[in-house]
């Protein structure tokens, strides 16, 4: 068979095509400041110019170094944007004139460098992936304490930690990473010569810093990180051109996770292998179709992920092509497999995994690791969940009852349908037990099948050729039925019990979805996991860094003080504690993290002491594995949506007090600027003016006084409704009257005629009379403000259905339609340029409130004819 040529990775070329289009990214990796990155990355972009290239400096930080600043030369620099920041004016990276510029290259010092407030991003890497965005090459310098996921590492080797960091990621993402190194002692004495720092700052560097076996530490980082990254580059190399490896290029080390004994001796030696080469780990599990015996693989990858391992987990029917593949594609030098116990037919065949490998892997070293001393080889268990001895009494049972329905049907059916009847039997025993109970199902029915109803009867000898034949074939096809069947079975077994687990997930999926707050969100998490682990479970979230119980199932369920310290544990360290773990396992309960990108949002507690069954089978393992997942997603999108809700409701508290400060601050001060200045006027020059200029004045801040009192009361009215204080009175109101006294008074005070058509025989709803007053007298003195003196008012009130519905209706300006929808939120102010009147935007928001106070509602039209005119009507329950 000819095997079909490689093909790329699909993965490698995405990330190829991901790249173009981008701007280059050349990083100048350093152990420590004063190595020279700046010096040879100035001096690399001269040689660079010299050849054509438009080359700028788009920022240098020389740090006073004659060497490094004589290196720019005549290379073009960007002149730096200058930002105020508590009352300083510093000098930082101008990237909008870099934009405007793009240049071929920019060279852009201080990769980790944290931009003063106020610039674009507060990062400069940031600035870095904008200008790659933009298609602008760019060469920049960093030292490797600055990596992210070293900065623990870097401040237990130096006692000093780095607060500007750059992620990981961006490393990664450069097209090209050159490391400039020179040895310790090298540096050191350039220190001391002052080529570094200045003398008095050298002299403390020396102290502190710059030990040489801080410097031989970093020194060993940055070599490795380096060699990290070319083995990455060499990979992706391999991948996007489909090249089978390995290239002994550098070693990397594949454990092969099974699920036997030895799976977690393998892990461990696998990492001890890794360690002694100083190379990348990699775990694998490979999941046969059909195989359901044996144990579960999840300790050992949890180990191997604990570990630092690369955890991948494949189903495949070939299992040793399936590793071979792997590792070729991911360049492994270093196969690390258990010995096993196949099975004899296995052993026999030489199709044992070991003896394959050993076959195909060339150019792979291969890694036998045996079984420990103190491990004894696990009683498989068969897939339907049966106990083991249940196929072997079942076979004499089944074929017993096959003969017997066999003799009554002897002289109806001839020998060769006699034959069919134990091969139904033979099937039954291979799908129900197994293929081991279906083959002695087989032996015993052909047994059976001779020496009752084949020529001669009763012996076991065969009178001729065709009986030969006919036993030979029956036996080969009970046999193969036997493999097949069994096969099949379990393969079914195995669908069935993932089908279950899938469609468990999307139910799942679907309560977490459904669950409109955190409190329903725990309580369905707790319910879910009880009901698949069979046991008590309670969900712990983290409050001032302490776990506490936020639900549980059932209800009465709680870990003791001593489960407590294992939460604890959890919680801190991010891994398992508790029963059956390496942390704390006498407890009772085992804690599991709930663990997104942002660390870990709570704690899934199963109580295993005390309990039927204490330990869980691979298939609820997994389960309760993804479970955990899709728990902690949603309980951070739970915590999302709520930061958001509080987020936007301290936006609407702020820009109610915003809009409350400037309404009253323009406001109060229009009537006590009239008052003041009609006081002034009467206490200097009161003798002077004539009695109706006096009146005038006096009538002015009367007025004015009443207009701010009726403004405060506005403010008090909206507050306590906001508050929640108003309580209403229920009483009946006749409408009729109500209307028409609200009517009378509101064309005193306006000077406007009111017309009003009331409906006969109104029904008298159970209303608050002080509160519809005070929405009708807000209503016809906003229809008075916003129409012209003369025009004419309207109230209708009429019976609407199982509603009273009561019209105030104006031939005003109108509201555009664009603010129809604002006209009832509070200090809302139809804008209609400087002719229209003034208003506090608080009565209308006061009609709202009061009306649905009362248990109505309000709504606004307009126009109501001609462009112009608007219709308030207030529902209210008849």
């Amino acid at each position: 068979m000819i095997e079909p040529p490689p093909r790329p990775n699909p993965d490698a070329l995405l990330a190829m095509a991901q790249r173009e289009g981008r701007g280059r990214l050349k990083v100048f990796l350093g152990a420590a400041p004063g190595v020279g990155k700046t010096y040879e990355m100035l001096n690399e972009a001269r040689r660079l110019r010299d050849g054509g290239t438009d080359v700028v400096v788009g920022l240098v930080e020389t740090h006073g170094r004659q060497d490094t600043a004589a290196q720019i030369g005549a290379l073009e620099v960007l002149p730096r944007r200058q930002i105020t920041y508590r009352g300083r004016v510093l000098d930082e990276f101008d990237l909008d004139a870099a934009l405007e510029r793009r240049p071929q290259v920019l060279v852009l010092d201080e990769l980790a460098h944290t931009n003063v407030p106020g610039s674009r991003h507060p990062k400069r890497w940031q600035d870095v992936e904008e200008l790659r965005d933009a298609g602008v090459e760019v060469w920049t310098a960093m030292n490797v304490q600055h990596l992210e996921s070293l900065s623990e590492d870097v401040a237990r080797i130096t006692g000093i930690r780095v607060q500007e960091t750059v992620p990981d990621h961006v490393l990664a993402g450069a097209d090209s990473v050159e490391l400039i190194d020179i040895p310790p002692t090298e540096l050191l004495e350039r220190m001391r010569q002052g080529k570094v720092y200045q003398p008095e700052q050298a002299a403390r560097a020396l102290r502190g810093f710059f030990r040489e076996g801080n410097l031989a530490a970093l020194r060993q980082i940055a070599l490795r990180r380096t060699a990290e990254r070319v083995d990455a580059d060499v990979t992706g190399y391999m991948r996007a051109k489909a090249i089978t490896g390995p290239w002994p290029s550098a070693d990397r080390v594949l454990a092969l996770v099974g699920r036997d004994a030895t799976a977690e001796e393998v892990v461990r030696q696998a990492r001890r292998i890794s360690d002694a080469l100083h190379a990348p780990l990699m775990a694998l599990h490979v999941e046969a179709m059909g195989a359901a015996d044996g144990m579960s693989p999840s300790p050992a990858l949890r180990l191997a992920e604990q570990l630092g391992a690369e955890v991948e987990t494949t189903v495949a029917r070939d299992l040793p092509t399936a590793v071979l593949n792997h590792a070729r594609a991911h360049n492994a030098t270093h196969l690390v497999i258990g010995r096993g116990q196949p099975s004899f037919w296995r052993r026999l065949t030489g199709r044992t995994l070991t003896a394959v490998l050993i076959g195909q892997a060339r150019g792979f070293t291969l890694h036998l690791v045996p079984a420990p001393s103190s491990v004894t080889p696990c009683i498989r268990q068969e897939a339907a969940g049966l106990p083991h001895w249940a196929g072997w009494a079942a076979v004499p049972l089944l074929v017993a009852v096959t003969t017997g329905l066999s003799l009554w049907a002897d002289g109806i059916v001839p020998e060769g349908g006699i034959g069919m009847i134990y091969l139904a039997a033979v099937v039954a025993l291979a799908a129900l037990f197994g293929p081991a109970a279906a083959a002695a199902g087989a032996l015993l029915s052909f047994l059976i099948w001779d020496f009752l109803f084949l020529m001669p009867r009763f012996t076991f000898a065969l009178s001729g050729i065709q009986e030969v034949m006919g036993g030979a074939i029956f036996f080969s096809v009970a046999l193969l039925l036997a493999g097949t069947t069994g096969s099949l079975g379990r393969s079914v077994s195995m669908a069935r019990a993932r089908l279950f687990g899938m469609r468990r997930l999307v139910e799942l999926s679907r309560k977490l979805s459904a669950a409109t707050s955190t409190g329903d969100l725990l309580t369905t998490v707790a319910q879910e996991a009880t009901m698949l682990a069979d046991r008590p479970t309670c969900v712990l979230l983290p409050l001032d860094e302490e776990p506490v119980v936020r639900a549980a199932r059932p209800v009465e369920a709680e870990p003791d003080a001593a489960s407590m310290a294992a939460a604890r544990w959890a919680l801190s360290r991010g891994t398992r504690a508790g029963f059956g773990t390496d942390a704390l396992p006498s407890a009772d309960w085992q804690f599991r993290p709930m663990r997104t990108a942002n660390g870990i949002v709570g704690l899934l507690g199963l109580q295993m002491a005390g309990v039927p069954t204490r330990d869980l089978d691979a298939e609820r393992d997994r389960a309760l594995d993804a479970l955990i997942d899709q728990a902690a997603v949603a309980l951070e999108r739970s915590h999302l949506m709520e930061e958001h809700a509080r987020s936007a409701a301290r936006a609407e508290t702020e820009a109610l007090r915003s809009a409350l400060l400037a309404s009253i601050g323009h406001d109060l001060r229009t009537p006590l600027t009239s008052i003041r200045g009609a006081l002034e006027t009467l206490r200097i020059s009161g003798r002077q003016l004539s009695g109706p200029v006096r009146e005038d004045l006096l009538a002015t801040a009367e007025e004015e006084t009443v207009r701010l009192t009726r403004y405060l009361g506005n403010v008090i009215d909206i507050v306590r409704l906001e508050s929640g204080q108003v309580k209403p009175r229920r009483e009946p109101v006749d409408i009729g009257d109500a209307v028409a006294v609200a009517a009378e008074r509101a064309s005193r005070r306006t000077g406007r005629h009111i017309t009003c058509d009331i409906e006969k025989r109104l029904p008298a709803p159970q209303i608050d009379p002080v509160l519809l007053e005070q929405v009708l007298a807000n209503l016809l003195d906003n229809a008075a403000k916003f129409s012209e003196a003369g025009t004419e008012i309207l109230i209708h009130a009429k019976r609407a259905g199982a509603e009273v519905a009561i019209t105030v209706e104006d031939h005003g300006i109108g509201v555009p339609p664009d603010q129809i929808g604002q006209i009832f939120d509070p200090f809302f102010r139809v804008r209609r340029g400087d002719a229209a009147p003034a208003g506090s935007g608080l009565g209308l928001a006061i009609c709202r409130g009061l009306t649905h106070a009362m248990g109505g509602w309000i709504t606004a039209e307009s126009p109501v004819s001609n462009g112009s005119g608007t219709r308030m009507t207030v529902h209210l329950p008849a």
